[in-house]
């Protein structure tokens, strides 16, 4: 029975060789030693996202195009306590847990300001880069099969509201809910239903449908400053120029609603 047990285990305790036991006890205190380092450890000064940019905004350029003036925008905004902020809160979480599983968004975190001036590979995001993801141009449809195949089962439905929106466009340039953004040539407008993690009421009220299906993805980023769901359009000739998002942990999953001929993607 238990008592059994315990006296086998304290037999075997015994019998054990007093250098193995020594070599034990080392290994133990190093590792208690390193989860306490490890959680005490304050980021590393880093050269802010405003010094990196500094010579793009001053030609009032970023990434290859007129960056936007939202204030609300991370990327273009290029707020300097944005990672003092996210290591603090993972601090905090791992009060609670434990630093075991997060220790690549650690060293993210602390390396921020070498990765975002080196731009290793070809990934080059503006605020936040996390070190050690797969790099390729894109990602197969069954990386994603669940979600991509949940959107083209809905196409109709998608493309259904869409429409009933870009109506609005016969009688003003800019209907209420969509944004401009800046590009070289043409016109880009889009139409936020879910923007930097957080769902827009009033867009989404107009697409419910659609806003219940983002709800319905496995992968769609919510609760996050990277999390980005909307409706985009682009008038006749429009050019983007090539350009990175602000952050390489996400993947952006186009759905063409409306595709003309002579159009294409390049990444």
């Amino acid at each position: 029975g238990l008592r059994d047990f315990i006296a086998t285990g304290i037999q075997s305790f015994r019998d054990c060789d007093a250098t193995a036991l020594a070599a034990v006890a080392c290994l133990l205190v190093l590792f208690v030693w390193y989860c306490y380092h490890v959680g005490r450890e304050q980021p590393r000064a880093y050269a802010t996202v405003n010094a990196l940019m500094q010579s793009a905004e001053a030609n009032g350029v970023q990434n290859g195009y007129v960056y936007c003036p939202s204030p609300e925008c991370v990327r273009c905004t290029h707020h300097d306590g944005l990672n003092q902020k996210l290591y603090h809160n993972l601090q905090e979480y791992a009060k609670r847990y434990s630093w075991s599983g997060m220790g690549r968004i650690h060293k993210g975190i602390r390396e921020q300001g070498r990765y975002l001036n080196s731009r290793p590979s070809i990934q080059k995001p503006e605020v936040f880069f996390l070190p050690d993801l797969p790099t390729m141009p894109y990602f197969s449809r069954d990386a994603q099969k669940h979600d991509v195949e949940l959107l083209e089962r809905n196409f109709q439905t998608i493309l259904c509201e869409f429409e009933t929106l870009y109506k609005a466009f016969s009688n003003c340039s800019l209907p209420q809910g969509w944004k401009m953004n800046s590009t070289p040539s043409g016109e880009w407008f889009t139409f936020y239903l879910v923007n930097q993690g957080m769902c827009v009421p009033r867009n989404c009220r107009r697409c419910p449908r659609t806003y219940r299906l983002l709800g319905s993805l496995r992968t769609c980023i919510g609760n996050n400053v990277f999390g980005n769901a909307c409706i985009s359009v682009l008038s006749p000739g429009t050019v983007i120029a090539e350009h990175y998002g602000p952050t390489n942990i996400r993947i952006r999953c186009p759905l063409g609603l409306k595709t003309p001929s002579n159009c294409e993607l390049v990444v």
